[in-house]
């Protein structure tokens, strides 16, 4: 079996999906819906890291239960770097630009999901299968935020 690297890859990318999330949250803080909702499922990705390193250990696996973000200084000059930018004309560029991004990390996230719940449900691991029917949705909700927020903003950004 093989369902050890498949939560293993799941653990990586959700890790990543929370730094992407925090960081656009972070770089977007003058657009509140964007500072917000990043937040909110960033909080949905840490989740998910906290409950695959959790079974991961059935598996032989020895995951953090926590996510890794880089706070500290980076983090500050960030949040400084967003405000300031956010009274510029680009920072609808740099806000599709991180859109597009996300959108890539949670679709890349959201098949990894995919991917172990196909494979618990074939090994019959009913504990896997059920952790990835309870956070699968949350990743694709994440995708389809992403994607629409993409359609509100492209035109306001690309045609001005």
């Amino acid at each position: 079996m093989k369902l050890d690297m498949a939560i293993e890859e799941l653990h990586r990318s959700e890790n990543h999906l929370v730094t992407v999330l925090t960081s656009m949250s972070d770089k977007h803080k003058t657009d509140h819906e964007v500072f917000y909702v990043c937040r909110d499922m960033a909080k949905w990705s840490r989740q998910h890291v906290a409950d695959l390193a959790g079974i991961g250990t059935d598996f032989g696996l020895r995951l953090e239960p926590e996510a890794s973000e880089d706070p500290g200084l980076l983090a500050s000059v960030k949040q400084r770097t967003a405000e300031l930018v956010g009274r510029r004309s680009t920072p609808g560029l740099l806000l599709l630009a991180d859109l597009r991004h996300l959108y890539r990390e949670a679709a890349g996230t959201s098949v990894d999901w995919e991917l172990l719940a196909q494979g618990a449900q074939g090994a019959k691991e009913k504990e896997l299968l059920d952790l990835a029917q309870r956070c699968h949705p949350e990743t694709l909700r994440i995708t389809r935020w992403a994607n629409a927020y993409l359609k509100v903003t492209s035109p306001q950004v690309l045609a001005s």
